[in-house]
């Protein structure tokens, strides 16, 4: 049976304990390798039209893309690719980012619409979120979603996050709910891994 923290032989030139597998995908730091798949998820409405900012430009998602590359340099966690552990097909991204609204870090995830409902959102931030807490030694994530996006809602919680009623706030007249982890909030059941996934 596969330990889902093992750590596969560096790539992109990373910190091989940068590089995580779970049961179904390999999550390496984006890089330039990622740069059309991610241009194209973030460019798609079904899928970036409620996140931070909305649709991206294919210049803006270079930007970011490089942003995010530097952000690996200075805080040892960012955003990762996250593919197919067997065919390294893309299916979207996932990982820890500075909330440039002065929230804090945040855990964030956008999959490839014929990759929802399949459980590879809850796999990678599963993932995304314990290497934040036990390997980079972030003591505070907050998510945040639409009130109206109960998928996203259900999902945080299912990881053990906490909904924190007073950090809600309202953007573009929506009312964002924010959920936050902490070492001290979470149990060790919730990062067990779920092996019925990887049939």
């Amino acid at each position: 049976m596969t330990d889902p923290w093992t750590i596969p032989p560096a790539t992109d030139g990373w910190n091989p304990a940068w590089v995580l597998r779970t049961g179904r995908l390999i999550m390496r730091p984006v890089s330039g390798r990622d740069a059309a798949e991610i241009a194209a998820l973030k460019a798609d409405p079904r899928e970036y039209a409620m996140m931070l900012g909305g649709v991206r430009s294919p210049e803006q998602a270079t930007e970011e893309l490089a942003a995010d590359v530097r952000a690996w340099g200075a805080y040892g966690i960012g955003m990762w690719s996250a593919r197919d552990r067997l065919t390294d097909e893309f299916h979207g991204i996932a990982g820890i980012m500075r909330r440039p609204d002065g929230r804090g870090m945040a855990l964030r995830f956008a999959f490839e619409t014929e990759a929802r409902g399949r459980g590879y959102a809850r796999e990678a931030a599963v993932a995304a979120l314990h290497f934040a807490h036990e390997r980079a030694g972030i003591s505070r994530v907050i998510a945040v979603a639409r009130e109206t996006n109960a998928a996203s809602s259900m999902l945080l919680t299912s990881i053990g996050m906490h909904e924190a009623p007073e950090l809600a706030f309202t953007r573009d007249d929506y009312r964002m709910l924010v959920f936050v982890s902490e070492p001290s909030l979470y149990t060790v059941e919730n990062w067990h891994w779920d092996r019925s996934s990887q049939d």
